[in-house]
């Protein structure tokens, strides 16, 4: 049987890999070598647009007990990306390049079909998963606003990479928060006169794209540092710049750090953790050389903003990812609502074992509201006035029987064991 995966990025990618492992005939359509979009860089499949990291793998983190219920669940992705990874402390992040080549080549031996065009609406017949992302084509989003009573959006910005020889050493630091892993940060720290300096540029530097940027249609989690900036003196010291587990080479402690991470495995280019920015390039070199050990960085790329796509999923989608209004067509992705590249793929992954089991006439597969992905599948259909992107958070999940554990850490060890409990039950019962 046929299935026809629409979009290459990693929740399709996800989905093309289960569905052909399963023995289906998998044609993925990605528009990408044909057209391009505002924010990728290449024509590779499962290319990752903003950071290179996949988040916490920890079973005390809400992403790393989603991917623990990726792997129960059959994910192929995950595997891919744990031979490409580059050192990231308690962090999953990846060298692109080779997680792309990667995830191609599992998917040639896996004889998965890749047609380069850009797709206009669906096949007419067959089941179809819809993967396009959220930088989707205008002919795809006509067709889905159509499918499902019109469309929305918020912008999300990229973070920018420096080259590793333009960093000043001498005014940075390697060491992982809490010495957690080894030292795979490069630490780059700031006294209060040089933070408050850094600061006053951000809120005065020109933006990108002021007209979009100030109806505050902004993702939170992906919010510009200078809009951050903006909330407060303090708020950067709370998020991307928060100094807490570190200490100087001195043993002092330091007012604000940025942290570096590596981007490929050649460890010759740095992700700015947390800077994802909408100012004009000119103004993102001047801003962030102010930081001591950037002073004479090299900019290899400059953050950017974009404008993300995603649909009502409430009013369109059952919580298996199908739509109301064509139950053999799936909505897959950050197109769905959920946000992050590791949510991206679960989604991928949940929307292609229930394509089988709809091919296969069984009943559809929604993982226990105890596990992130089942949490997730249920925000899919939780109506509300202002429908946001979801991403793994332990907020999402019931609380646990038996009263609160005090210890943060056991509790959240304590939401990841019973989750992935329910879900090995659950797929025994399902026959998964």
């Amino acid at each position: 049987m046929k299935i026809t995966v629409i979009g290459g990025g990693l929740a399709g990618c996800e989905a093309a890999c289960y569905l052909a492992k399963r023995g289906y005939d998998v044609t993925i359509i990605e528009m990408r070598g044909v057209k391009t979009t505002p924010c990728h860089k290449t024509d590779r499949l499962a290319e990752l647009v903003c950071s290179n990291s996949l988040k916490a793998t920890g079973d005390d983190t809400a992403s790393g007990m989603l991917k623990a219920e990726i792997d129960r669940l059959g994910g192929t992705l995950l595997s891919l990306a744990r031979k490409a990874a580059v050192p990231a402390g308690g962090a999953l992040a990846v060298d692109r390049e080779e997680f792309s080549r990667l995830v191609e080549e599992e998917l040639g031996r896996l004889g998965v079909n890749v047609v380069r065009k850009e797709a206009d609406s669906v096949p007419g017949e067959g089941i179809t998963l819809v993967a396009c992302g959220p930088m989707v084509s205008d002919k795809m989003a006509e067709y889905l606003s159509e499918k499902c009573g019109g469309g929305l959006h918020f912008y999300d910005a990229v973070a920018p990479i420096v080259s590793a020889a333009g960093v000043d050493t001498n005014s940075a630091f390697f060491a992982a928060r809490y010495d957690k892993g080894e030292a795979d940060y490069l630490n780059c720290p700031m006294d209060k006169e040089e933070y408050l300096a850094f600061r006053e540029a951000l809120l005065s530097a020109e933006k990108a794209v002021l007209h979009d940027f100030e109806k505050g249609d902004v993702f939170e989690g992906c919010m510009p540092i200078e809009a951050l900036a903006a909330r407060g003196e303090d708020a950067m010291r709370y998020g991307p710049l928060r100094p807490v587990g570190l200490r100087l080479p001195d043993g002092s402690k330091p007012y604000a750090v940025l942290q570096l991470r590596k981007e490929n495995l050649a460890g010759d280019a740095y992700n700015l953790v947390g800077f994802q920015t909408n100012l004009k390039f000119s103004e993102q070199k001047r801003v962030f050389s102010l930081i001591p050990a950037l002073k004479n960085a090299e900019f290899l790329r400059y953050g950017i903003m974009h404008r993300n796509t995603y649909i009502n999923a409430p009013g369109c989608l059952d919580a298996d990812f199908s739509l109301k209004s064509a139950p053999d067509v799936f909505v897959v992705g950050q197109l769905s609502g959920v946000e992050g590249y590791v949510e991206s793929m679960a989604s991928g992954l949940i929307g292609a074992i229930n394509a089988v089991r709809r091919a296969e006439g069984e009943k559809a597969f929604i993982p226990p509201p105890t596990t992130i992905c089942g949490a997730l599948c249920l925000h899919l259909t939780a109506a509300t006035d202002n429908y946001q992107p979801m991403n793994a958070n332990f907020g999402i999940l019931p609380p646990l029987e038996g009263g609160k554990i005090k210890d943060k850490k056991m509790r959240k060890r304590a939401y990841t064991t019973r989750g992935m409990h329910d879900l090995e039950n659950a797929c025994a019962a399902a026959g998964l």
